[in-house]
């Protein structure tokens, strides 16, 4: 019986033994999986655009620290596909160390494209991770090489930017259209004792985001360009939320006839929070549970808005008309607007916000302002001192006929 308690007893321990060491090695393993996650990159841009055969192409990698918690040692390798190679093979990894939350860092590579490469795409992966002992992570991007090469002499201008809507606010989406046109005016030209054509063409064309602005279209390709002719591209562009107010630059790249006319841009894109500004135009006093209201509402923002409408809104009063339709404010532009306003439970009146909807472009957006309490004031309309005033003229009456027909009796 003792033998078997003590075999048993060793058993425990074994198994309580095993539990331990599982658990230590399983600790470190969600450590790495929970660092290796909280990572993510990207390509953020490369130079030049397409990359040129035979050249160097400069390739800037973002990594980010999306998770709650801190990376202690941060590494980036990044591993080539041919045709394209490292400038030299010791530069392959990085290290970042130390990554916050919420914060990121961008790395710089050069690669070099193979001299006989063809044109088309050419892949790299990049593989990451949080710490030492942890796990190397890949993806895999892609980088456009090279372009069909045409003997056209057509030069392209970037003639107009249209942004709808013209000043984007936190949040909005909307588009923007570039214009390009092919400067030419003679269809064809003489260089170096050889005729050329003077068309332009547009093999592909794409607008990239900056560290915040998304540019949501893919690649565009718009084909030839005749002498004087010109072509509009249009590309989606979504701005978050949380944008800071400020002046943000995308890149228009093109790519045309050869890489002598290929073409990069520059392009602004404005972000402004300001909106509608509501005040009131005159004192917002009630006599006798009723009276008018106005304010003045004005366009405190650069572009124009439509579908402007303000609604009033305030415990124990009703408002005509409930809601008042503006419709469209150009910038700076002011309108007086005015509503009855009838309390209807004084004890319940709160102080009254403005409730305003708008568009800026196809942007649905509202805002709401308080305004302040109402002035409620009692006055006596005068009905009572007439009455008064005619009883005490019937008692006057009454006493002077009572008085001469006194007199006429004694007489």
């Amino acid at each position: 019986m003792q033998r078997s308690n003590s075999k048993i007893s060793n058993e425990f321990t074994t198994l309580a033994i095993l539990l331990m060491l599982l658990t230590v090695m399983l600790v470190p393993a969600s450590a790495q999986e929970s660092s290796a996650t909280s990572l993510d990159v990207d390509v953020q841009k490369y130079e030049p655009y397409p990359a040129e055969i035979g050249q160097y192409v400069d390739v800037w990698i973002k990594v980010e620290n999306f998770h709650s918690g801190q990376s202690d040692d941060v590494s980036i390798k990044l591993i080539p596909e041919y045709p394209l190679s490292l400038d030299s093979e010791k530069n392959a990894i990085k290290n970042i160390g130390i990554l916050s939350p919420d914060s990121a860092s961008v790395q710089e590579y050069r690669l070099y494209v193979d001299e006989n490469a063809k044109p088309g795409t050419a892949s790299f992966d990049v593989y990451y991770r949080g710490g030492s002992d942890s796990p190397w992570v890949k993806d895999t991007f892609e980088m456009k090489v090279g372009s069909t090469t045409f003997e056209s002499k057509g030069t392209l201008e970037l003639e107009d930017i249209t942004a709808n809507p013209g000043v984007f606010g936190p949040g909005d989406t909307g588009t923007i259209s570039f214009t390009l046109t092919n400067t030419a005016t003679e269809n064809t030209i003489t260089f170096e004792g050889k005729d050329y054509d003077t068309n332009a063409r547009i093999q592909s064309a794409t607008l990239s985001g900056s560290d915040i602005i998304q540019a949501t279209s893919g690649e565009q390709n718009a084909g030839i360009i005749g002498p004087g002719n010109s072509v509009t591209l249009t590309f989606n562009v979504e701005v978050p939320e949380d944008t800071p107010e400020g002046t943000y630059y995308l890149d228009l790249s093109i790519i045309g006839n050869s890489h002598a006319y290929n073409n990069n841009w520059r392009v602004p894109l404005t972000v402004d929070s300001s909106s509608l500004k509501m005040i009131p135009s005159k004192p917002m006093t009630l006599v006798n549970g009723e009276g008018k209201i106005q304010f003045d509402v004005a366009n405190l923002h650069p572009n124009t808005l439509s579908s402007v409408s303000i609604r009033p809104e305030a415990e124990g009063i009703s408002f005509s008309p409930a809601e008042y339709f503006i419709g469209t404010m150009k910038p700076d532009e002011l309108f007086t607007i005015e509503f009855t306003a009838v309390v209807e439970d004084e004890e319940a009146v709160t102080p009254l916000t403005l409730n305003a909807e708008y568009r800026n472009g196809f942007n649905e957006h509202t805002a709401s302002e308080e305004i302040g309490s109402f002035d409620l004031t009692h006055e006596d309309n005068g009905n009572g001192v007439t009455s008064a005033a005619a009883a005490l003229g019937l008692v006057v009456v009454a006493g002077s006929t009572l008085f001469v027909y006194r007199k006429k009796k004694q007489e």
